[in-house]
């Protein structure tokens, strides 16, 4: 039987299998990996106002990743998928953005499950979180009118 320490760490995307029946060791190695990377981010950034507050290189080089690690720490549910890829549970979905560099968050769940008419609020949600890491969040309206969130690293400082 396969372990999650066997395959190591992956932070939730939305694209998944709903939660493990273990919460409380998967909330440990949420807890575990995302003080990872803010030891990452002291170690990157040092010299920095606040070192915490801008993502590492490493982040930008895997910004989903980052991103999924970065909600799913903030205790904001992930949405998964059932065995025939249908919705099954409400929540952020990470994907790659269209231009390189970028990440996309859409508010998913289960077709009359409500996310659509909750995605302004939770959207706001992940954006506060991500703003708060150092990210660049901008909120857009795509087809149908859903909104959807692009995270972009902070623009490059000045020398």
């Amino acid at each position: 039987m396969s372990t999650s320490q066997d395959r190591g760490f992956e932070p939730a995307t939305g694209d998944g299998s709903a939660a493990p029946d273990d919460a409380a060791g998967r909330a440990q190695e949420v807890r575990t990996a995302f003080e990872g990377m803010l030891q990452i981010r002291r170690l990157s950034c040092a010299g920095r106002a606040d070192p915490e507050s801008e993502p590492a290189p490493w982040e930008l080089h895997r910004p989903l990743r980052a991103v999924a690690l970065a909600l799913e720490a903030t205790g904001i549910p992930a949405s998964a998928v059932g065995p025939s890829g249908e919705r099954t549970v409400t929540g952020y979905r990470v994907c790659l953005g269209e231009v390189p560099g970028t990440v996309r968050v859409e508010w998913a769940g289960p077709p009359g499950g409500g996310a659509a008419h909750n995605e302004e609020e939770a959207l706001a949600g992940c954006a506060t979180a991500l703003r708060r890491l150092g990210w660049t969040v901008l909120l857009y309206r795509g087809p149908r009118r859903r909104r959807f969130l692009e995270v972009e690293p902070p623009p490059a400082p000045r020398p």
